[in-house]
């Protein structure tokens, strides 16, 4: 017999996340999910040479006021070989989140503001079920429906 007090959250199947000193416990994303976010992911373009659109897929970012695992994080860089050693601190430029069955107000309601009051400067929510894709940012927040290209402010697509 297993001792679930010594299994890891991985182990478990749950994840953790931390949002203005809020635990937030979530299943692992199942494969319809994962789907969706390699597809957003193998779809990010440069068109602007400042930024170089680095993605991680759902890594762990150690934000001021909480730690969150976004489904992609964009970044202008590539985080250094230290930063990679440990949970990135690096704020990326924009993130995106693809919503998971039951957990619709973490994805729609604690995300979006919480990531924006960290110097996120875009927040990318879409929802398989019902294609709508919600691009929020300071100060205006737009629905859209799947497919559709976003010009984010650093410069990719």
């Amino acid at each position: 017999m297993i001792d679930s007090r010594l299994l890891t959250a991985d182990q478990l199947g749950i994840r953790l996340e931390v949002v203005n000193g809020l635990s937030i416990w979530e299943a692992q994303p199942l494969y319809k999910h994962q789907k969706a976010v390699e597809r957003i992911a193998q779809s990010i373009r440069q068109i602007d040479e400042n930024c170089a659109c680095v993605h991680a897929m759902d890594v762990y970012v150690q934000f001021p006021n909480g730690l969150k695992r976004p489904d992609i994080s964009i970044f202008c860089r590539e985080p250094t070989e230290a930063e990679q050693e440990n949970v990135l601190t690096l704020i990326p430029e924009a993130v995106v989140e693809v919503v998971s069955k039951g957990y619709e107000a973490k994805d729609l309601e604690i995300g979006p503001p919480f990531y924006l009051s960290q110097g996120v400067k875009d927040v990318l929510i879409f929802d398989p079920s019902t294609l709508l894709v919600l691009h929020v940012k300071h100060g205006r927040a737009e629905r859209m429906i799947s497919p559709v290209d976003i010009v984010l402010q650093c410069g990719c697509e």
